[in-house]
This record gives structure tokens, C-alpha cells and sequence, in this order.
């Protein structure tokens, strides 16, 4: 891990870009040290679209004490171009544009590959993490696309409790595979979400094998998520990693 720029924002929260080989990265830390960790997932729309969203999400979880991380997704940002991935999403396009249903084709196109080569980029990514002296553990994880979040909650033995956001475009395989997920879980329903199939939304949540898992459900679309949701999501991540 390389840090490549570094900048001290508000409150003692200081931020550092990283690259990991290829793959860029941005890291998070509070005043106090070592800090828990969470690694914070995001759409596959590149770090510098989404880093509104995430520095706020940093700031939240620096005022619990917690760092946090992320890296960018293959074929995002200003990664290297993926073709079948740009493919896939271009036909998710055409099917909603048409008012179509997405086959499960589609969607195993568009997200298996993700989940194959990401998560091994998590994990080396929380490797190099965990060794820097103001990084102690535990770790969770939060966000993101949530097919990439079992995959991590089933392998990843060092993070012990995940926050997701539903979505209904998981594969069949990833559905069979939350079963396997036991760690805490706290999951965010948008009811309304115009993006989602809510009944495949509650499915996926029965499915989660965790004995202690949380849905909370707001009324609203995609973008309608209220703040109290934000707070209950970090009263989770402070109660299972401080």
C-alpha cells in the first residue's frame, strides 16, 4: 500500500488516498488510535462520483471512533475498462427501459464477475489495513453492493458484523450463499424503492442464516433515505466493534 496525498479535514479526521497496486483507494482515520475498522462498499459509479457520500460516511463513523476505508471497484473510476461488465449493464438498461423484467441472465452477467474479482481486492485491501498501527480491529463492513457483502460476511472471518442497503438484483447463487452468512446484520429497505423488487428484497433478508439480524424499513424511494436510518446503521457498527 502506497498513500499517494493526505489532507486533515474537520474534527481531527485525517484523509489519505492510497493505491494498492492498481487499485486506488481512500482511507479514514479518527484522532484516536488504533481505531476498529469499517471498509465502506459503494455502486459501482467510481470514488470520485460517489465521495460525497462516502467522506460523510467517514465523518459519521469518525465521530464514533471508527475508521474507515474503500477502494475502487474493477472497471470504475479510472480502473481499466471492463467490457463485459459495460455490456451486461448496458442490457440491464435496455430490459428496464423497455419495462421489461431482468432475467436472471442479466443479472448473473452484471454481478457474479464483480463479486469473483472484488472481494479478493477487499481482502488484500484489509490486509494492508490491518498492519498500519492506527488500525486495531475489529472490522465490519457497510454498503455497497450487497451480492460483494455476503460474499465478504461468508469468507472474511475477520469482519464481524455488516451493514447492507437491499437491492433485488442478486443472483439465485448469492441468495443460496446469505445462507451461509451468520455475523450480525443490520439491512436498510427503502419501501418504495423504485429501483428494487421489494418482494425480493424481503426474501433475501429470510434467507440470511445470522441468528441476530435487523431490517429497517423506511417509507420512500432510492434516494428518500432519512437520517435517523444513517444513525441506527452506526449505533450497530458502535455497538459491535467499540
Amino acid at each position: 500500500m502506497q498513500f499517494t496525498s493526505e489532507q486533515c479535514l474537520d474534527d481531527g479526521l485525517l484523509e489519505r488516498e492510497f493505491a494498492l497496486g492498481e487499485i486506488p483507494g481512500i482511507l479514514w482515520t479518527p484522532a484516536s488510535a488504533p481505531a476498529p475498522l469499517i471498509l465502506l462498499g459503494h455502486p459501482p459509479l467510481g470514488l470520485r462520483k460517489m465521495y460525497p457520500r462516502l467522506v460523510a460516511r467517514a465523518r459519521h463513523s469518525a465521530a464514533e471512533g471508527i475508521a474507515t476505508a474503500t477502494i475502487e471497484l474493477p472497471g470504475s473510476g479510472d480502473r481499466p475498462r471492463w467490457p463485459a461488465i459495460e455490456q451486461a449493464r448496458a442490457d440491464l438498461r435496455r430490459v428496464m427501459e423497455a419495462g421489461e423484467p431482468v432475467g436472471d441472465e442479466i443479472i448473473d452477467a452484471l454481478i457474479l464477475p464483480l463479486v469473483e474479482k472484488s472481494v479478493p481486492e477487499w481482502q488484500a485491501a484489509l490486509d494492508a489495513l490491518l498492519s498500519l498501527p492506527e488500525i486495531g480491529g475489529p472490522v465490519g463492513y457497510s454498503g455497497g453492493v450487497i451480492s460483494i457483502g455476503i460474499r465478504l460476511a461468508v469468507v472474511e472471518p475477520r469482519i464481524v458484523a455488516a451493514g447492507f442497503f437491499a437491492g433485488s438484483l442478486v443472483p439465485a447463487a448469492m441468495v443460496e450463499e446469505a445462507r451461509r452468512v451468520t455475523i450480525p446484520l443490520h439491512v436498510l429497505l427503502q419501501w418504495d424503492d423504485e429501483g428494487n423488487d421489494r418482494q425480493a428484497a424481503l426474501d433475501l433478508f429470510d434467507a440470511f442464516g445470522s441468528k441476530e439480524k435487523t431490517l429497517q424499513a423506511n417509507m420512500g424511494g432510492h434516494t428518500g433515505v432519512p437520517q435517523f436510518a444513517g444513525d441506527a446503521a452506526a449505533q450497530f457498527f458502535t455497538r459491535h466493534l467499540k
